[in-house]
């Protein structure tokens, strides 16, 4: 065994290295990797060995330097990933991260969006700004959905692979607007021109989807300040639509 970071480890076992991965909800995690899988020309991800209520294990990704092939590759897969339809919104895994949400489906986004952000909000202090943004969702919101996501996606969590392909990792799947996973991958590092442009080559992008970025970051954000607290609320604050 070998360190990875604080919950996770390399194993090597039976010929193969493993990710040995503690924390909550490795049975989430599991079926989101599962469901991500199942996608035709969807991202790549690792197999799953073994799951249970404290435990998930994955086989290892062989990686290797970004390259403009890497972003290429997870535009496209994006793109797929994106155009698997679902018959609700929400559902899916009842944790981000370490920040546990509700799973509960909704018949539709702005209902689901609603209750996410709202129960957030109370959870870190901010009803009233974010209150705000929650009675105007059924105006804010594109056309379109549910489709099924990743729902954690940061640069943390795209490892880009020695066959030149960008995998995913740590899911938290529901279903939600496209524009949620692409405004997520914004938050925290940009997201390249080129891995836009092969997006666009298999799957759409509604009409003003730039001047909603702000409002997919908001549950992103909302979760950072639950697990971190004061810079993220200040962020959160800011980021709001007025």
């Amino acid at each position: 065994m070998r360190p990875l970071s604080g919950d996770a480890w390399f194993v090597e076992a039976g010929g193969r290295t493993l990710v040995a991965k503690t924390g909550p909800g490795p049975r989430d995690e599991a079926d989101g990797l599962r469901q991500l899988g199942a996608v035709r020309d969807g991202p790549p991800v690792p197999e799953v060995v073994f799951a249970d209520d404290e435990l998930v294990v994955t086989v290892a990704v062989e990686q290797a330097p970004r390259t403009p092939a890497h972003e290429e590759s997870l535009g496209r897969a994006l793109a797929a990933l994106h155009a698997t339809r679902l018959e609700h919104w929400g559902g899916g895994s009842s944790w981000i991260g370490n920040c546990q949400v509700d799973a509960s489906v909704w018949p539709d986004g702005a209902a689901f969006y609603g209750a996410r952000l709202g129960e957030l909000a109370a959870r870190c202090g901010l009803e009233k700004p974010v209150g705000g943004v929650v009675t105007r969702l059924p105006d804010l919101l594109p056309p379109g959905g549910p489709a099924l996501l990743h729902g954690d996606l940061w640069w943390g969590n795209v490892l880009f692979g020695a066959d030149g392909r960008a995998w995913l990792i740590d899911p938290s799947v529901h279903g939600g607007h496209p524009e949620e996973d692409l405004a997520m991958l914004a938050l925290f590092g940009t997201v390249p021109d080129r891995l836009l442009a092969t997006y666009r080559e298999v799957g759409h992008l509604e009409p003003g989807w730039q001047e909603r970025v702000a409002l997919f970051q908001l549950y992103p954000l909302l979760v950072h300040t639950v697990l971190f607290g004061a810079g993220y609320r200040s962020q959160a604050v800011a980021s709001r639509l007025s």
